[in-house]
């Protein structure tokens, strides 16, 4: 029956280390990290701003990392963040901050699915805007894309119904194209004549007239929006249930994936800086001012310094690395999400119908719900998804700040000085991140994030129906 739970079915205990890492660093890497470099890095803090700020942002995740794996090993549960709060704080704490959560992961989906349009653009150009189309706040939706993006979320759905080691291998054969190909670039950009550490300077942006920001304020700007580069490596206490090693391992998983992110921002940052266009002189504030007047490929700095260096190939192999990083992207939140949803389901906290899982071992009525989610939001276009991410970045902190507060108190039982010392700082910076990220959401993103919580507190009211509890 569709609706009922064969309680002989459990998660599968597959995935290696590796295949964690593939996962969690698939989340934090997607196409943003191509994009960014030109759009947000090198305009607010220049080359060597934005490698103090992503490493001071890197730094507040291994501190909250330390936390994430203290509450690891006292609960090596799938459900992470939603158990650690639950147990700690209560039933209503556990719902709150894994409601949050999930619409965090959830968004992230959609992101990337439709991100596969914009590098469609910048490479084929209007190759896949055909048949009927419609605007959304000044987005063209077309029905091609549409279908290209709806397409990669059904065929990496439909290869997760087949098992999670399934899963674990094509997010780590995935990670390999996307490494391989940063590093292929890098490689050609370090020997060849077209790219010069001239082009580097001024380490800062310059202060002019029209732009005030002194270096200190620079590297605070990076800071400021760096945490949000890092969500993803939160994603591996969805995966512990299905892992097959001992949960002392985690932290090293957590860590190198937040390390590894760093080294992709500031190197493809490095590289849209070095190699500038003849026409710039070396000068790249001049060429990042003028990258919005540039069509296609030319538009986007870390793509236009591969054409630079290697050519057509070196256009192939940085599009394979991007359209790899925006399928990771989806594997890895999509699996997290489902993951999430059943342990919710499981705890009595969503309907048991989440908690179905398939003869593979994969709660596939949860990954359906995901897919089907994801694929609705598709249909909005990229300016609506733009609301739904930064509203939904909430959530990430809202994990943070229960982990982190949980450790605390867990710690002070324990008398775990260490532990305690990490879990109020982690507490604090997530609350940090989480008012710089309110501060910055616009009138859309209050709607929808106020529309969330009324659903929510909906959600936890009714619960009583399905056998729900604190």
């Amino acid at each position: 029956m569709l609706f009922m739970i064969d309680t002989d079915r459990h998660l599968k205990r597959e995935l290696t280390p590796l295949n964690v890492w593939s996962l969690a660093f698939g989340c934090v890497i997607g196409w943003s990290a191509y994009v960014m470099p030109g759009t947000v890095f090198l305009p607010n803090a220049g080359p060597m701003g934005t490698l103090i700020g992503m490493e001071l942002s890197a730094l507040v995740m291994l501190i909250i990392s330390y936390n994430y794996s203290y509450m690891i090993k006292k609960f090596p549960l799938t459900g992470g963040e939603f158990i650690y709060a639950k147990m700690a704080f209560g039933g209503i704490h556990g719902f709150l901050g894994a409601w949050f959560l999930s619409l965090s992961y959830l968004s992230v989906i959609p992101l990337n699915a439709t991100a596969l349009n914009l590098i469609m653009r910048a490479v084929f150009g209007d190759a896949f805007q055909f048949g009927f189309h419609y605007t959304v706040s000044g987005y063209d939706v077309w029905f091609g894309e549409m279908l290209l993006a709806l397409g990669a979320i059904a065929v990496l759905m439909a290869v997760s119904f087949l098992g999670v080691i399934f899963t674990g291998k094509l997010q780590t054969y995935l990670v390999m194209i996307l490494i391989g190909g940063i590093l292929v670039i890098m490689g050609a950009a370090f020997v060849s004549p077209d790219a010069s550490s001239v082009s580097l300077h001024p380490m800062f942006h310059p202060v002019t007239p029209s732009f005030t920001k002194g270096v200190i304020a620079q590297i605070v700007a990076i800071v400021m929006i760096g945490p949000q580069s890092f969500v993803g490596f939160d994603t591996v206490p969805q995966f512990m249930e299905e892992s097959n090693f001992s949960s002392d391992k985690v932290k090293v998983v957590m860590d190198t994936s937040i390390v590894c992110g760093t080294f992709v921002y500031v190197g493809l940052t490095i590289l849209a800086c070095s190699v500038v266009p003849y026409v710039y002189h070396h000068s790249w504030p001049a060429y990042i001012a003028d990258l919005t007047n540039q069509d296609g490929t030319a538009g986007i700095a870390t793509l236009n310094a591969a054409s630079i260096v290697m050519g057509k190939k070196g256009l192939i192999v940085i599009t394979a690395s991007v359209i790899a990083a925006m399928l990771t992207g989806i594997i890895g939140f999509y699996t997290a999400t489902s993951r999430l949803l059943y342990a919710m389901s499981r705890d009595g906290m969503l309907p048991q119908w989440f908690s179905y899982l398939n003869r593979n071992g994969v709660p596939s009525h949860a990954g359906l719900f995901c897919g089907i989610v994801a694929g609705v939001i598709c249909l909005f276009g990229r300016a609506v998804m733009g609301w739904v991410f930064d509203m939904a970045s909430i959530g990430a902190a809202t994990g943070f700040a229960y982990t982190s507060l949980s450790a605390a108190k867990y710690a002070w039982k324990e008398k775990r000085m260490d532990i305690m010392i990490f879990g109020v700082l982690g507490f604090l910076l997530s609350l940090v991140i989480a008012f710089l990220l309110l501060d910055a959401l616009g009138y859309e993103s209050y709607t929808l994030l106020f529309l969330w919580i009324i659903i929510g507190i909906l959600f936890y009211v009714i619960r009583c129906t399905w056998g729900g509890g604190d």
